[in-house]
């Protein structure tokens, strides 16, 4: 094996050589006295090879690519959805007295996560059963003047000032009661507030301790819904603009794999990083990915123009004279034909002009050709 390796790694090193052996004018040499023919140049930019010729060489023939121009292979990482992902806080100053939820466990939406207790907390309370009495004082009254206007006893202006004293009072009320359903709810006794879940879940951090004292609007507990998951990664400025909402993401983990959908990539660049941030979107209801799992991405790049779009291994693509060109493979040898390359995606170029996407094209050790379209010019010149 390592003979024959050597072997092919002399006969690709000594090809240059050997074209320059076998032809260096302008004009193909006509097939030897055997039939076999020579390599040599014909028009500027025309090599003549044969078929044993190039595949000494060790030239590997291919085809452009139409439509997809590769994939991407990227470093992502699993994260919460956004839309699912809901941080709890105290709405009040208080002490810690209950935590009803570790990390991990599961909650209902309602349910109570913890019980903080507090003067702000009595306070509010405290509204809430005084209005509560001057409500039911209000409505008694109300009552009885329409039970004296009905017998003529009072006039009509007592009923109406005393329902508008109730109505008042009614209003006093219900606002005593948001007061304390914004600061998270009855906590069982009048200085104590319960905070409720506000979605269902699962516990993905726990920020407090029993017994803490904290302040208001501190976080308490973040919450997940983990039925869907995001996957976070980020793109480079010529990958993203052939990246579309709704492209087919592949993950790949140990022992794991998935498919999801993009659903966001930034107008932006990260000023941080100069890339583009993208997510998406993953299935997570058999519970299999964990927030915070770095995964390899595999993303299916689509060409600038569609379906049409043509690619070629960025190998396949050489420079003569300040310009871009690509081998074809023709009858007698191969042509270097000028192209206007696009972005490269991975291993590949996209070809704005030149191809026509059915060509068969000189992928590997295409330097070779280059070297000997050098030498014919060297020629020309002498």
């Amino acid at each position: 094996m390592t003979i024959n390796i050597n072997r092919k790694l002399l006969l690709t090193a000594a090809l240059p050589l050997f074209l320059a052996a076998c032809g260096g004018t302008d004009t193909a040499k006509p097939a030897d006295e055997h039939g076999k023919e020579e390599a040599g140049h014909t028009d500027e930019g025309q090599i003549t090879l044969t078929n044993e010729q190039i595949k000494v060489a060790g030239i590997a023939l291919g085809r452009p690519t139409i439509g997809s121009v590769g994939t991407l292979q990227l470093p992502a990482t699993i994260e919460g959805d956004p839309q699912a992902t809901q941080a709890v806080s105290a709405a009040i100053s208080g002490r810690i007295v209950a935590l009803n939820r570790n990390l991990g466990q599961s909650v209902g939406r309602g349910q109570t996560l913890a019980i903080v207790e507090s003067r702000e907390a009595a306070l509010l309370q405290g509204e809430v059963q005084a209005t509560r009495a001057r409500l039911a004082l209000a409505n008694s009254n109300l009552a009885r003047e329409e039970r004296l206007f009905a017998q003529r006893v009072s006039p009509e202006q007592d009923v109406i000032a005393a329902r508008t004293t109730a109505t008042e009072a009614k209003i006093a009320y219900q606002l005593a009661q948001q007061q304390v359903s914004a600061a998270g709810g009855g906590g069982g006794q009048l200085n104590r507030i319960a905070i409720a879940a506000p979605i269902s879940g699962q516990v993905i951090a726990r920020s407090v301790i029993l017994g803490q004292t904290v302040a208001a609007d501190a976080e308490l507990y973040r919450i997940a819904n983990l039925s869907s998951v995001s996957l976070s990664f980020n793109l480079r400025p010529a990958d993203a603009g052939r990246i579309r909402p709704g492209a087919i993401v592949s993950i790949d983990a140990p022992g794991r794999q998935a498919t999801g959908k993009i659903s966001f990539v930034s107008p932006a660049l990260d000023p941080a990083t100069r890339l583009v941030p993208a997510i998406a979107i993953l299935d997570n209801r058999a519970g299999q990915w964990r927030v915070g799992e770095a995964v390899t991405a595999t993303i299916a790049l689509a060409g600038d123009s569609g379906d049409t779009s043509i690619s070629v291994p960025s190998s396949a693509v050489q420079t003569v004279e300040g310009k871009s060109v690509i081998f074809v493979r023709t009858k007698g040898g191969f042509a270097a034909v000028p192209v206007v390359l696009g972005d490269r995606a991975g291993a590949n170029v996209i070809v704005r002009s030149g191809l026509k996407g059915t060509e068969q094209i000189a992928i590997t050790n295409s330097f070779s050709l280059k070297s000997e379209i050098g030498k014919g010019e060297a020629g020309h010149e002498d």
